[in-house]
Protein backbone atom coordinates (compact mmCIF):
# COMPACT_ATOMS: atom_id res chain seq x y z
CA UNK A 1 0.00 0.00 0.00
CA UNK A 2 1.07 3.54 -0.66
CA UNK A 3 1.71 5.74 2.34
CA UNK A 4 -0.97 8.41 2.62
CA UNK A 5 -0.47 12.06 3.48
CA UNK A 6 -2.39 11.54 6.72
CA UNK A 7 -0.07 8.69 7.76
CA UNK A 8 2.95 10.95 7.15
CA UNK A 9 1.68 13.84 9.29
CA UNK A 10 1.74 14.19 13.03
CA UNK A 11 -1.61 14.57 14.78
CA UNK A 12 -2.32 18.08 15.97
CA UNK A 13 -3.56 18.91 19.45
CA UNK A 14 -7.21 18.85 18.31
CA UNK A 15 -6.91 15.13 17.52
CA UNK A 16 -6.43 13.88 21.07
CA UNK A 17 -6.77 14.76 24.73
CA UNK A 18 -3.96 16.85 26.21
CA UNK A 19 -2.70 13.98 28.39
CA UNK A 20 -1.73 11.97 25.28
CA UNK A 21 0.81 14.64 24.34
CA UNK A 22 3.26 12.91 26.68
CA UNK A 23 3.29 10.01 24.20
CA UNK A 24 2.79 11.72 20.84
CA UNK A 25 5.73 14.07 21.43
CA UNK A 26 8.03 11.03 21.69
CA UNK A 27 7.27 9.97 18.12
CA UNK A 28 9.53 11.27 15.33
CA UNK A 29 8.21 12.87 12.14
CA UNK A 30 7.42 10.52 9.27
CA UNK A 31 5.33 7.59 8.15
CA UNK A 32 3.70 6.25 11.31
CA UNK A 33 3.40 2.73 9.88
CA UNK A 34 7.14 2.66 9.17
CA UNK A 35 7.81 4.07 12.64
CA UNK A 36 5.71 1.33 14.25
CA UNK A 37 7.51 -1.29 12.13
CA UNK A 38 11.00 -0.02 12.98
CA UNK A 39 10.04 0.29 16.63
CA UNK A 40 9.03 -3.37 16.66
CA UNK A 41 12.51 -4.43 15.55
CA UNK A 42 14.23 -2.14 18.08
CA UNK A 43 11.98 -3.24 20.93
CA UNK A 44 12.41 -6.93 20.14
CA UNK A 45 16.18 -6.50 20.17
CA UNK A 46 15.98 -4.95 23.64
CA UNK A 47 13.53 -7.51 25.00
CA UNK A 48 15.40 -10.52 23.64
CA UNK A 49 18.43 -9.41 25.63
CA UNK A 50 16.53 -9.96 28.90
CA UNK A 51 16.68 -13.44 30.40
CA UNK A 52 13.96 -15.16 32.39
CA UNK A 53 15.51 -14.34 35.77
CA UNK A 54 15.94 -10.65 34.92
CA UNK A 55 12.34 -10.49 33.63
CA UNK A 56 11.07 -11.07 37.19
CA UNK A 57 12.96 -7.98 38.44
CA UNK A 58 11.05 -5.07 40.01
CA UNK A 59 12.76 -1.73 40.52
CA UNK A 60 10.83 -1.36 43.80
CA UNK A 61 8.61 -3.75 45.81
CA UNK A 62 5.42 -1.90 44.81
CA UNK A 63 6.34 -1.61 41.11
CA UNK A 64 5.58 -3.92 38.22
CA UNK A 65 8.03 -6.61 37.22
CA UNK A 66 9.54 -6.47 33.73
CA UNK A 67 7.05 -9.19 32.74
CA UNK A 68 4.17 -7.10 34.04
CA UNK A 69 5.48 -3.97 32.32
CA UNK A 70 5.64 -5.79 28.97
CA UNK A 71 2.18 -7.25 29.56
CA UNK A 72 0.87 -3.74 30.22
CA UNK A 73 2.36 -2.59 26.91
CA UNK A 74 0.71 -5.52 25.12
CA UNK A 75 -2.69 -4.93 26.73
CA UNK A 76 -2.57 -1.22 26.01
CA UNK A 77 -1.66 -1.85 22.37
CA UNK A 78 -4.64 -4.18 22.06
CA UNK A 79 -7.02 -1.64 23.58
CA UNK A 80 -5.73 1.21 21.41
CA UNK A 81 -5.84 -0.98 18.28
CA UNK A 82 -9.44 -1.93 19.06
CA UNK A 83 -10.32 1.73 19.38
CA UNK A 84 -8.54 2.50 16.12
CA UNK A 85 -10.39 -0.33 14.37
CA UNK A 86 -13.78 0.88 15.57
CA UNK A 87 -13.10 4.48 14.60
CA UNK A 88 -11.45 3.65 11.26
CA UNK A 89 -14.56 1.63 10.37
CA UNK A 90 -16.65 4.72 11.13
CA UNK A 91 -18.21 3.35 14.33
CA UNK A 92 -19.06 6.36 16.45
CA UNK A 93 -20.14 4.43 19.54
CA UNK A 94 -18.36 5.95 22.56
CA UNK A 95 -15.94 3.49 24.15
CA UNK A 96 -15.20 3.20 27.85
CA UNK A 97 -11.82 3.56 29.47
CA UNK A 98 -9.99 0.85 31.36
CA UNK A 99 -7.93 0.55 34.52
CA UNK A 100 -4.36 -0.41 33.64
CA UNK A 101 -3.61 -1.61 37.16
CA UNK A 102 -6.67 -3.84 37.15
CA UNK A 103 -5.52 -5.31 33.84
CA UNK A 104 -2.04 -6.08 35.22
CA UNK A 105 -3.34 -7.36 38.54
CA UNK A 106 -6.06 -9.40 36.82
CA UNK A 107 -3.60 -11.87 35.34
CA UNK A 108 -0.58 -13.75 36.65
CA UNK A 109 1.95 -12.47 34.15
CA UNK A 110 4.88 -13.32 36.41
CA UNK A 111 4.13 -17.04 36.00
CA UNK A 112 4.45 -16.82 32.22
CA UNK A 113 7.66 -17.36 30.28
CA UNK A 114 9.16 -14.06 29.27
CA UNK A 115 9.99 -15.37 25.80
CA UNK A 116 6.26 -16.09 25.31
CA UNK A 117 5.41 -12.52 26.30
CA UNK A 118 8.01 -11.21 23.85
CA UNK A 119 6.47 -13.34 21.10
CA UNK A 120 3.02 -12.08 22.04
CA UNK A 121 4.21 -8.46 21.80
CA UNK A 122 5.63 -9.20 18.36
CA UNK A 123 2.35 -10.70 17.12
CA UNK A 124 0.20 -7.95 18.59
CA UNK A 125 2.37 -5.23 17.04
CA UNK A 126 2.37 -6.99 13.67
CA UNK A 127 -1.43 -7.14 13.81
CA UNK A 128 -1.47 -3.41 14.61
CA UNK A 129 0.75 -2.69 11.61
CA UNK A 130 -1.52 -4.73 9.36
CA UNK A 131 -4.53 -2.81 10.68
CA UNK A 132 -2.93 0.54 9.84
CA UNK A 133 -1.19 -0.27 6.52
CA UNK A 134 -4.21 -0.10 4.21
CA UNK A 135 -5.93 2.93 5.77
CA UNK A 136 -6.92 5.80 3.53
CA UNK A 137 -6.49 9.46 4.43
CA UNK A 138 -10.15 9.58 5.35
CA UNK A 139 -9.84 6.58 7.69
CA UNK A 140 -6.70 7.98 9.38
CA UNK A 141 -8.58 11.17 10.18
CA UNK A 142 -11.76 9.59 11.50
CA UNK A 143 -12.38 10.16 15.16
CA UNK A 144 -14.31 8.63 17.96
CA UNK A 145 -14.73 8.99 21.68
CA UNK A 146 -12.85 6.77 24.12
CA UNK A 147 -12.73 7.34 27.85
CA UNK A 148 -14.86 10.50 27.33
CA UNK A 149 -12.30 12.11 25.00
CA UNK A 150 -12.30 12.47 21.22
CA UNK A 151 -9.32 10.97 19.38
CA UNK A 152 -8.44 10.26 15.75
CA UNK A 153 -7.13 7.00 14.36
CA UNK A 154 -3.88 8.81 13.45
CA UNK A 155 -3.50 10.06 17.01
CA UNK A 156 -4.07 6.53 18.35
CA UNK A 157 -1.24 5.23 16.15
CA UNK A 158 1.08 7.93 17.48
CA UNK A 159 -0.02 7.27 21.07
CA UNK A 160 0.79 3.58 20.59
CA UNK A 161 4.27 4.33 19.28
CA UNK A 162 4.90 6.88 22.04
CA UNK A 163 3.60 4.54 24.73
CA UNK A 164 6.06 1.82 23.71
CA UNK A 165 8.90 4.36 23.54
CA UNK A 166 7.96 5.66 27.01
CA UNK A 167 8.05 2.18 28.52
CA UNK A 168 11.23 1.06 26.75
CA UNK A 169 12.96 4.11 28.20
CA UNK A 170 11.67 3.19 31.67
CA UNK A 171 12.90 -0.35 31.09
CA UNK A 172 16.36 0.89 30.08
CA UNK A 173 16.78 3.56 32.76
CA UNK A 174 15.07 2.03 35.78
CA UNK A 175 14.91 -1.71 35.35
CA UNK A 176 18.00 -2.66 33.44
CA UNK A 177 20.51 -0.02 34.54
CA UNK A 178 19.48 -0.03 38.20
CA UNK A 179 19.12 -3.79 38.18
CA UNK A 180 22.69 -4.20 36.98
CA UNK A 181 21.86 -5.65 33.58
CA UNK A 182 23.72 -3.00 31.59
Amino acid sequence: MTTTAAAMARPDSSEHAAYYERYTKLVPEGDIVAILTNQLDETLQLLRGIDEQRAAYRDAPDKWSIKQLLSHVIDRERVFAYRALRFARNDSTPLTGFDQDQFVNGADFDSRKFSDLVDEFQHVRKATIHLFKPLTDEEWLRRGVANDDAITVRALAHVMAGHVRHHTEILKTRYLRNGGAE
